[in-house]
């Protein structure tokens, strides 16, 4: 018994790191997001650097993993919640890699580009911090219910970002000179939907947790 006792008090340090790397993974999105719109180079620069501390979060939680399956070597449901921890950890990474590239963009665009973010790209970010938190409770609570309503929440997003994207083409045909800043908001508006694809991803790794068969959400 004490083993096992062992084993799911490591099983709970590894969720909660995982909700530590989702928290930090919210907190470079609104920090990505409030920088392109205030074209605030700076801050920019400074979410790239942090995004080395969410890779190291994430280094962590995939050392911890593997340390627990070679050593107690767990079967059926345990060894879905450890492979389950490693999918989540992966998909939150590469969330605040598409926060990072956001940032990047807005290094590209530089501080007088002296065009108007275009509204879309908020409501959007609004709506992936939704999502992020959503795929996360349903995670905790293991609710499948959650986790089948961040496919919904995925097609507004996309809805929202196919509806920016027209917009956007548009605006290069009667400001052709500034092709290149637009095209930078149109890659911002797809790292923000690409967050919410990897929040559906989440919602699917519940839904394996708990039923133990892959589904898609997307679909």
């Amino acid at each position: 018994m004490v083993g096992r006792e062992a084993f799911q008090g490591e099983l709970q340090h590894l969720e909660e790191l995982i909700i530590e790397l989702a928290k930090k993974t919210k907190e470079q999105l609104n920090l990505a997001i409030d920088a392109l719109y205030r074209a605030d180079v700076s801050q920019a620069e400074q979410i790239i650097q942090n995004d080395k501390e969410l890779d190291q979060l994430d280094m962590k939680i995939n050392e911890e993993a593997i340390v627990l399956i070679a050593r107690q070597q767990p079967v059926a449901t345990d060894l879905r919640r450890l492979v389950v921890a490693l999918r989540i950890s992966n998909d939150l990474e590469r969330m605040a890699d598409n926060a990072k590239n956001v940032a990047k963009s807005t290094i590209h665009l530089g501080e007088n580009h002296g065009i108007e973010v275009h509204p879309s790209i908020q409501e959007m970010k609004l709506m992936a911090v939704e999502m992020i938190d959503l795929a996360i409770l349903s995670y905790e609570n293991e609710d499948v219910t959650l986790a089948r309503r961040l496919a919904e929440l995925d097609d507004v997003v996309d809805n929202m970002y196919s509806t920016m994207l027209r917009e956007l083409l548009e605006e290069t045909a009667t400001n052709p000179q500034k092709i290149q800043h637009i095209m930078q908001m149109a890659f911002s508006g797809r790292y923000v939907e690409r967050i919410g694809d990897h929040a559906t991803n989440i919602g699917e790794d519940v839904m394996y947790l708990v039923k133990g068969e892959s589904l898609d959400l997307n679909n």
